[in-house]
């Protein structure tokens, strides 16, 4: 599909990840204006940047989500009215991969009951056989993606062994094995960390339920980064509080902001962040490329990178 790009917008939710202004003075060298819009100037622009969903994209002809996961946008009315929609995966992989081995080593070194000690003044010492390293520990990245495929390269630079599960059994870089999805509580059932990865779809939404956290060990942590409804919640504070896990980080919920009433604030094993595994100073940068490649593949009438839509 070929159209005219006479006005790219950059809608102002993406201020919850960057400021727009920093994106639309990166866009300032493309051949057409580009500006910081609400939603009501969305039907004077021919495409638009977003984290956000609005029935108003369905007269644009392209948008772009600043996101990796686009279960938000509306695919079959989107596709009805001919929009193509793009998003930024490949652009999240070192920053999601830190993030995690951040969580990994918080656990390991024991790095957020200090950082809790110290809110309260006290000077406290974990018990002798509580602390460890992370060499030799073995972790499950439930998804081998762009974001599976950073996790797996920045745990195993830390010494992890580090196991896969996907569509296939095709070999992955970075995996040191890989198990097909039909075996996902064999390949949970031995690993210290699993980590979850995966987008939400149909077949995803629940896909960590409380048969898949009484499969994993006990002293096993849980780590998602993917989305919280591929998570049944309920089922994830019962492990916690039952002891069937030792530990989560979480940094993606059902809920969002995560109510102030869930007892996951409270425990001490559990490392709550505010969906942001993927943020960074670069990230409008990282998209803003994206974005200069697609118009330029407008412009000489080529596929879109990144077509979702």
């Amino acid at each position: 599909m070929h159209f005219d790009l006479e006005r790219l917008g950059v809608h102002d939710s993406v201020a919850s990840v960057f400021p727009p202004a920093e994106l639309t003075d990166f866009l300032a060298d493309l051949s057409v204006p580009v500006d910081v819009i609400g939603d009501d100037e969305i039907p004077d622009c021919d495409a638009v940047i977003t984290i956000e969903h609005r029935d108003a994209f369905l007269e644009c002809d392209w948008i772009h989500s600043i996101q990796a996961g686009v279960d938000r946008f509306p695919f079959d009315e989107f596709e009805e009215h001919d929009v193509i929609l793009t998003n930024s995966t490949g652009i999240h992989d070192r920053t999601v991969g830190e993030t995690v081995a951040g969580y990994l080593l918080s656990f390991s070194r024991r790095l957020h009951g200090y950082a809790a000690n110290q809110q309260d003044r006290r000077w406290v010492r974990p018990e002798w056989d509580e602390a460890f390293t992370l060499p030799g520990t073995t972790a499950c990245v439930v998804g081998t993606g762009t974001l599976g495929r950073g996790v797996a390269e920045t745990l195993g630079s830390l010494g992890v062994q580090v196991t896969g599960v996907r569509r296939s059994e095709e070999s992955v870089p970075g995996f040191d094995e890989i198990h097909p999805n039909e075996d996902l509580h064999t390949a949970i059932a031995d690993a210290e960390f699993v980590i979850v990865t995966v987008p939400l779809t149909d077949e995803t939404h629940h896909l960590f339920d409380a048969d898949a956290f009484e499969t994993m060990r006990e002293d096993a942590y849980f780590v998602n980064v993917a989305r919280g409804s591929v998570v049944n919640q309920p089922a994830l504070i019962d492990a916690l509080e039952s002891g069937a896990i030792r530990g989560a980080a979480l940094d993606v919920f059902e809920e969002e902001p995560l109510p102030e009433e869930s007892p996951l604030w409270e425990m001490d094993e559990v490392i709550v962040t505010p969906h942001s595994a993927a943020l960074t100073r670069d990230y409008f940068r990282d998209v803003g490329e994206l974005v200069e490649t697609n118009v330029g593949r407008l412009e000489a009438d080529e596929a879109f990178t990144n077509r979702v839509v």
